[in-house]
């Protein structure tokens, strides 16, 4: 079966499958692996230290694979530059790269006149309509089943993606709760035009900096082991539930502002967790697709996997009229 959408035809890829920023864990070797399994692989920008950090990772990854690959800039980080990481993406060449939160419109304008294709995550309506008024080749929107970062209004994937296929005229792509051939499917049905996968991807053989604590982690929760911390700061996000989001969650229930909060919420943290499996003074992200979520296979045998589950699922839509 083909599986020709705007998405795969704008980014150059097989299947309409993008993977997730992943902060801290999205480098060259899941990268690659996604965009040579046919999806489209990205490096996470911000979470290396220079440019020069970042132009090695392209450079990794433009020797592991020849398809098309993208740069994602998580831009809401409190007072942290990232124009001179666009720089050094542009100066390598890059022509894909993706926004996640903060305001774009800085964004694009240093993008004017680059050729550079521009997805944006979004978590309502008009901030989609926001980023197609500004020239973005597609958005991905987040459900609040997501892991990470999230919208303020807890709209759900099912709920929110039609709305946003009703309000702009750029390709959607569909993220939160998605793990499966089903969930890919259940995406083009609600009008999306392709999907955006990152908890899954962490429970892949090619995320190779995520400790064993974490894997273990996902695949021993259910939807029910994530809970949302920072809600008190405006800036909700999902994460498992372990022993220093019990305390985050306490501490925002005493009115702890971001001075208090700041150390607990950190990059450092997340890497605490996520890298040497410290749940006491560590935390990992991870959305309600920890429910589906029971192996750790490559990426390839995860993209023949769901690409089976899809040309099933579509081969029985044949409605008799």
């Amino acid at each position: 079966m083909k599986w020709q959408t705007r998405v795969t035809e704008i980014f150059g890829i097989q299947y309409p499958i993008i993977q997730g920023g992943l902060a801290h864990l999205a480098y060259a070797d899941l990268c690659a692996a996604v965009s040579n399994a046919g999806g489209l692989g990205q490096i996470t920008a911000m979470s290396l230290e220079s440019p020069e950090a970042l132009r090695e990772e392209i450079r990794k990854v433009k020797q592991m694979t020849d398809r098309p690959f993208g740069v994602n800039f998580a831009i809401g980080q409190r007072g942290r530059p990232y124009a001179h990481m666009v720089e050094a993406a542009l100066e390598e060449g890059v022509k894909i790269m993706s926004i996640t939160g903060g305001n774009p419109t800085p964004f694009f304008e240093q993008l004017k006149g680059k050729n550079v294709k521009v997805l944006v995550l979004v978590a309502a309506k008009r901030q989609a309509q926001k980023a197609e008024e500004l020239g973005a080749a597609a958005v991905m929107v987040v459900g609040q089943e997501g892991g990470g970062h999230l919208g303020r209004d807890d709209i759900g994937t099912m709920v929110l993606t039609p709305q946003v296929v009703d309000a702009v005229s750029i390709p959607v792509i569909a993220s939160g709760g998605i793990g499966d051939g089903r969930g890919w499917m259940a995406a083009h049905a609600l009008g999306a035009e392709g999907i955006e996968m990152g908890t899954r991807f962490i429970a892949t053989k090619e995320c190779v900096h995520a400790s064993e604590a974490y894997l273990n982690a996902l695949l021993s929760s259910d939807e029910t082991n994530t809970t949302v911390i920072k809600r008190s700061l405006g800036a909700p996000a999902r994460a498992l539930v372990n022993p220093l989001t019990e305390k985050i969650l306490q501490m925002e229930s005493e009115a702890a502002d971001y001075e208090v909060l700041k150390d607990y919420i950190s990059g450092e943290a997340n890497r605490k967790f996520i890298y040497d499996g410290d749940s006491e003074n560590g935390f990992g992200w991870a959305g309600q697709v920890t429910g589906l979520i029971d192996d750790v296979p490559s990426v390839a045998e995860l993209f023949e996997r769901m690409v089976k589950e899809a040309e099933s699922i579509r081969k029985n839509w044949k409605f008799e009229s």
